[in-house]
């Protein structure tokens, strides 16, 4: 559907701390507007609905909107996995997630700077870097799981446990600090380029619909490629491909359904990090199993955590929220969510691991 007005665009929002004025002037925010207000909560992963052509305002569940989830959700994914693959290494200095939330919320701050121009040229492609890319990017239960293990020591390492303590405050105040700095720095980085954007022409109708198709097409490239490439690959990747865009759709449905109902709390978001969270924490007990189950399902195992766990859950959207919100009110949002997510964990993979019916280290891993 088209027509439908969704609020204000993001440089109208307490998101950037670059606002645009009506000719297009930046000028500057100040603290007390980018913090205390929170009527953009609802509409964060929204595309544009104001100050663009009436015919190019698009309705949240607009087929166009949810066509361009799908290759951005693929995409997030692949490069969540391949960086992680690129900094996981012997003696690294820096924890995997941290440059995947990183980098992640940067794109997000670029993003949400942008949020304008993209609704006068198309807005779903707002919604597809955001909520789709950065979304898939980042992950909220990949992160908790980690801080989990660093609790219970899951890689065996010659430590006490004050020494887990140590670690996982560290990867829980880290992943904090850097994912805040990065949504700042791409937010100044799109100040910069807001004023200098070039005014682009919004594509035509059947450009719009070939991209559409094109999007759904990219989806369903997914099953043959889970069957048809190496069953290493499957594991690595293509099993997380499949479940990319239903963790990433549902989401999206519980932001913007349930973002709204509480004016000071992103219940959406907190409820898809929360799920994707125990999800993750599941998975894990089940692959960790001393008898673990079949290559094949030990692949769908590890795409539904890679996949659709790491799509439903976002430190992306997180970060905007809790910058966006008031003091107070984020401070209890982070604990609220971290609280959750680490008490789930302790009920779900705790008794697991101590009761010696789970080894610490995943069992189910693919032989090559």
């Amino acid at each position: 559907m088209e027509g439908a007005d969704n609020g204000p665009p993001i440089q109208d929002r307490p998101h950037a701390q670059v606002y645009l004025s009506r000719d297009n002037e930046p000028k500057p925010v100040s603290r007390r507007d980018f913090s205390e207000s929170t009527e953009s909560l609802a509409t964060i992963d929204a595309p544009p609905a104001e100050d663009v052509p009436p015919s190019k305002i698009y309705h949240p569940f607009s087929p166009h909107v949810l066509a361009l989830l799908i290759p951005t959700s693929i995409f997030g994914v692949l490069a969540r996995l391949g960086l992680e693959a690129l900094v996981t290494y012997n003696g690294q200095s820096v924890f995997s997630l941290a440059y995947i939330q990183a980098t992640g919320c940067f794109v997000m701050g670029v993003g949400l700077g942008l949020k304008a121009p993209f609704g006068r040229f198309y807005g779903p492609l707002y919604t597809a870097l955001t909520t789709g890319f950065c979304g898939s990017l980042t992950t909220f239960s990949g992160w908790q799981v980690d801080i989990f293990d660093s609790w219970v020591n899951a890689g065996e390492y010659h430590k006490g446990g004050f020494l887990n303590f140590i670690d996982g405050l560290t990867k829980t105040w880290v992943t904090l600090a850097v994912s805040l700095a990065s949504l700042s720095f791409g937010l100044h980085v799109s100040g910069s380029i807001v004023p200098y954007f070039p005014a682009l022409r919004p594509p035509s109708r059947n450009f719009r619909y070939i991209l559409s198709m094109t999007s759904v097409l990219a989806y369903a490239a997914t099953i043959p490629a889970y069957f048809l490439l190496p069953a290493n690959v499957r594991h690595q990747a293509t099993a997380a491909l499949l479940f990319s865009y239903p963790g990433t759709l549902t989401r999206y449905i519980l932001s913007i359904y349930l973002n709204p109902r509480w004016k000071h709390f992103p219940l959406g978001t907190f409820t898809a990090n929360t799920i994707g969270t125990a999800l993750l924490g599941l998975f894990h007990v089940l692959q960790g199993l001393s008898s673990p189950v079949s290559p094949n399902a030990c692949s769908l195992l590890q795409g539904l955590g890679d996949g659709y766990c790491g799509c439903l859950s976002t430190v992306s959207t997180f970060a905007v929220e809790v910058a966006t919100l008031g003091r107070w009110k984020s401070w209890h949002y982070v604990l609220a969510s971290w609280v959750a997510g680490q008490l789930l964990l302790l009920v779900i993979m705790g008794p697991s691991f101590w009761a010696g019916g789970v080894s610490k280290q995943a069992a189910c891993t693919f032989q090559i």
